[in-house]
């Protein structure tokens, strides 16, 4: 009965989390005891067990009571790694008394050292990218190889490998790290077809103990280029060695990159940066400002001025550094204190190209505030009138205030059918007519989100 009921309840989870999220924390899951009301599963990591009962948690119950495996509490625990499963240690720079080999002097590319964990600030939008990259950069065995961080422009991708690479160089310098960009891996793959070294080049990059490759879809529809990563990949695997790769869209989403290597990416560890909302973004402005202030000594910036930047500026963290960076200095130039209208007078242009854009996730956030219900609750199976009524709220402004489609507006549900979604609309559209309360409060959230 136990395996039975399983089977039954991923197909449903599957419908509902998504392939990503399925494949990355369901399918890893092994329900292994179903007993007086506790189903139990076995884990990798305990890091595993705990996101997946915050996050998933009351999925799982709803669906295994959903097939009559009545549960009321779910257990996690970690399965003891074989004695021969992979000890992946820190990894950084051969050290001087270690007599190198020519292969050992690796093409990494020039780390940035502001790019540490110290500097980045973690929020909900890329808190599981910062605790699996930490989980990288500690050593140890690690439940999930490759690691695949990918997002937006300006989400923390990069400053998330360099910062890898830092903590790895700095606990234990024996071991070798090598991290590049695609383009760079593309360049010295055909600089060795052109100088007939190809064997050297093999070597080199199969030799390391982690592999950090940055914007890996630019090796997308370059057939040589692929064939040679995809079986550097697979000997590094083999090895045992970490990998750890960056994309701007998930593995799935690479248009002409070959399947086989799209599969062997999502067999890991695959993360989502989220845009930024506005806690994270005030809170990296607080910390730069914090900087600056250090740095322009005696420059004052009036009550409001970073919230006002926060709530305004939204495309990306690069973005806002740089708006805050020029702010700084002009207001240093003229001698002036950092104030509203100074920044409004300084910033004209990139205010003017950052109109507000409304993301979903904000407008459950709002909603889920506003109503006083949890965040999970809002894209989760929960059908309470108390519960479903601003689920169908945030989906009617998700629609109003986003150029997102039906079907995207229902993946940020928790998957759902965008039929769902329609419904959910309607139904607010409807109620909009005679329920003045509920109009009140939809005009309300709308000026938030919009103002």
């Amino acid at each position: 009965m136990t395996k039975e009921t399983w089977v039954k309840v991923k197909a449903e989870l599957l419908k509902q989390v998504g392939k990503n999220n399925f494949v990355t924390w369901i399918e890893p899951l092994t329900l292994s005891h179903l007993k007086n009301g506790t189903a139990r599963f076995e884990v990798p990591t305990t890091f595993f067990g705990d996101w997946v009962k915050r996050n998933y948690g009351d999925h799982i119950q709803s669906h295994m009571n959903g097939v009559g495996a009545a549960v009321e509490r779910l257990e996690f625990v970690v399965v003891q790694a074989a004695a021969n499963a992979p000890s992946l240690k820190p990894v950084g720079r051969v050290p001087d008394r270690v007599a190198k080999r020519p292969e050992d002097d690796l093409p990494s590319a020039p780390l940035d050292a502001r790019f540490t964990f110290d500097s980045f600030v973690v929020g909900k939008p890329n808190e599981l990218a910062h605790a699996a990259a930490r989980r990288v950069a500690e050593g140890g065995p690690v439940a999930f190889n490759p690691l695949f961080l990918y997002g937006g422009v300006g989400l923390g991708k990069t400053h998330l490998m360099h910062a890898i690479a830092h903590e790895l160089n700095a606990r234990e310098p024996e071991l070798r790290v090598l991290y590049l960009s695609a383009e760079q891996f593309m360049y010295r793959f055909v600089q060795s077809l052109r100088d007939r070294s190809v064997m050297d080049f093999k070597g080199l990059f199969r030799s390391v103990d982690v592999l950090m490759v940055d914007d890996v879809q630019f090796i997308a529809g370059k057939d040589s280029t692929q064939e040679e990563f995809f079986h550097t990949f697979n000997a590094l695997v083999d090895q045992n060695k970490q990998i750890v790769i960056s994309a701007d869209r998930a593995p799935g989403e690479i248009k002409d990159l070959e399947e086989r290597i799209k599969s062997r990416l999502q067999c890991g560890l695959v993360v989502d940066l989220h845009p930024t909302d506005y806690e994270l973004r005030l809170g990296i402005l607080q910390q730069k400002a914090e900087y600056y202030r250090g740095q322009y000594r005696g420059l004052q910036i009036a009550a409001g001025v970073l919230e006002f930047l926060a709530h305004r500026i939204t495309t990306n963290v690069r973005v806002l550094e740089g708006a805050l960076t020029r702010l700084f200095a002009f207001a240093s130039l003229v001698g002036r204190e950092i104030n509203l209208e100074l920044t409004q007078d300084c910033l004209s242009d990139i205010l003017r190209a950052s109109d507000r854009k409304v993301t979903i996730e904000e407008i459950q956030r709002r909603v889920a505030e506003h109503y006083n219900v949890r965040l999970s609750d809002m894209v989760g199976p929960k059908r309470l009138r108390t519960i479903a009524r601003p689920r169908q709220i945030a989906m009617y402004l998700a629609k109003q205030l986003t150029p997102r489609s039906l079907p995207e507006i229902g993946r940020r549900f928790g998957g759902r059918d965008h039929t769902t979604i329609m419904h959910g609309i309607r139904k607010i559209e409807e109620l909009m007519a005679t329920d003045s309360q509920m109009s009140d409060d939809l005009q309300m959230l709308r000026r938030q989100l919009q103002g």
